[in-house]
């Protein structure tokens, strides 16, 4: 389990923040930021499934 180093804050809001503050640059930036979001996505399946 990780460490929380401010309990305060939603990791998962975290990550939600830190997508929206990205600048979209055309559709061949954002297919690359959809398969870097699916690319963390199934790295948390596989780690929850250990």
């Amino acid at each position: 389990m990780t460490k929380n180093h401010n309990p305060g804050v939603d990791k998962n809001l975290q990550n939600v923040v830190k997508d929206l503050n990205q600048v979209k640059a055309g559709s061949f930036h954002a297919k690359q930021i959809q398969q870097d979001v699916n690319d963390r996505r199934h790295q948390d399946d596989m780690n929850h499934n250990e």
